[in-house]
C-alpha cells in the first residue's frame, strides 16, 4: 500500500522537535478556537495565558537550534491558506476593550510603540501554526519545521510574547484592582 503523502526524512533530533511542535500547534489552535466560541468567557484570559505560555515553551527550541534548511529551496504548496478572519472577529468580540494594547515593536530598533490587538496576534499565530501543520500532515517534516522556525522568528514568536505580556498585565490590573487607564488617571491628578 502506498502512502498518500510525500514523506521527508529528518534527523531524529529534528524529527522529535517537529513532533513536539506539531502537538503544541494542534493544542494551541484547538484551545484558541474553543475560547473564541465564548462558551466560558470567565475562563478565557486564564486559558489564553496558559496556552500562550505552553506554545512559547514549545517554540523556544526553534530559536535555539541552528537554521533548519529543507533539501528543496522552495516551499511546496501547503494548500489554501487558513482563513482566520472568523476566529479573529470572535476573539475581538469576546475580549472587548481588553483586546487593544500598546507594544514596543522591536526593542532593539528603537522605542516605537504601536497599537495592536490580542485578537490579531492570536489569529496570526494560528494561521502560522496551521500552515506548518499542513506541511507536517503531508509528511514534509523538515518543511514544517523550517516554516515553524521561520515564522517563530519573524511573526508568531513575537506575537505570542506580546500577547502573553498584554494578558499577564491585564490579569495584574484586575487582581490588583488597578484601572487599565492608569496613565490617564495620573495625568489628571
Amino acid at each position: 500500500m502506498t502512502e498518500p503523502f510525500e514523506t521527508e526524512l529528518a534527523p531524529p533530533d529534528l524529527a522529535e522537535i517537529a513532533e513536539d511542535m506539531a502537538a503544541a500547534a494542534r493544542e494551541f489552535v484547538t484551545a484558541v478556537e474553543a475560547v473564541a466560541t465564548g462558551e466560558s468567557p470567565d475562563e478565557s484570559i486564564s486559558i489564553l495565558l496558559l496556552e500562550l505560555s505552553g506554545l512559547l515553551a514549545a517554540g523556544a527550541p526553534l530559536g535555539a537550534i541552528v537554521d533548519v534548511v529543507p533539501e528543496e529551496r522552495f516551499e511546496p504548496d501547503a494548500g489554501a491558506e487558513p482563513d482566520v478572519d472568523l476566529l479573529r472577529d470572535a476573539l475581538r468580540d469576546l475580549l472587548g476593550p481588553a483586546d487593544d494594547y500598546a507594544e514596543v515593536f522591536d526593542p532593539y530598533s528603537g522605542p516605537e510603540v504601536v497599537a495592536v490587538r490580542v485578537s490579531d496576534d492570536l489569529a496570526q499565530i494560528c494561521a502560522d501554526l496551521l500552515h506548518g501543520l499542513a506541511h507536517h500532515v503531508a509528511g514534509r517534516t523538515l518543511e514544517a519545521l523550517w516554516w515553524w522556525q521561520f515564522s517563530y522568528l519573524s511573526t508568531w514568536g513575537q506575537a505570542a510574547s506580546a500577547a502573553l505580556r498584554a494578558l499577564q498585565s491585564l490579569v495584574a490590573h484586575v487582581r490588583l484592582e488597578v484601572p487599565l487607564d492608569v496613565e490617564a488617571d495620573v495625568a489628571a491628578d
